[in-house]
């Protein structure tokens, strides 16, 4: 939808996650096999469960850019609770990561690497546009961190056309 680059490290999951619904045509990429195969998932209820996680992600996105929730999803604590990190220590340098107890399931991998961006500050940077229409996923790398939309030249633009006929028009009446 837009020409962002995509989040950084295990973000791009998340972010890549977020996007497989497109909210202005109703297109969802988890309604083909094409479309699970990047997050391993399968069919029926596998999906089902990717699809209330994707919804959860999203609110939590809309949060970090200050927006309130498009739909009533679980709280995202919630679903990551079932997913068990593993703490992972270099004997070579002393360095720490976490990783999935089980690299499988979808709800691992995204519990991973929201960790992995909590710890690094990027986690409140994964935002969702501004637009109702859109919601799109994107990683903010503005320097004062205040991006509202996902791409200026489509969901920005159409937002400052539509004040400025608001304005346009209360001015004329």
């Amino acid at each position: 939808m837009n020409d962002r680059a995509p989040a950084p490290g295990g973000l791009a999951l998340v972010q890549a996650l977020v996007n497989t619904l497109d909210l202005e045509s109703g297109a969802d990429a988890l309604d083909t096999s094409e479309g699970r195969t990047p997050f391993g998932i399968a069919p029926g209820a596998e999906a089902a469960d990717a699809r209330v996680l994707r919804e959860s992600l999203r609110v939590a996105c809309l949060a970090h850019a200050g927006h309130g929730p498009h739909a009533a999803a679980p709280p995202l604590g919630q679903l990551l609770a079932g997913a068990p990190l593993l703490v992972s220590v270099d004997a070579a340098d002393g360095s720490a990561s976490l990783a999935p107890a089980d690299p499988a399931p979808l709800v691992s991998r995204v519990a991973a690497a929201i960790a992995e961006a909590a710890t690094s500050g990027a986690w409140g940077r994964l935002k969702a546009c501004e637009a109702p229409d859109c919601h799109w996923a994107y990683y903010d790398r503005s320097p004062a961190g205040r991006s509202r939309w996902c791409d200026m030249g489509v969901c920005g633009a159409r937002a400052k056309m539509r004040a400025y006929r608001a304005r346009k028009g209360a001015a004329g009446a």
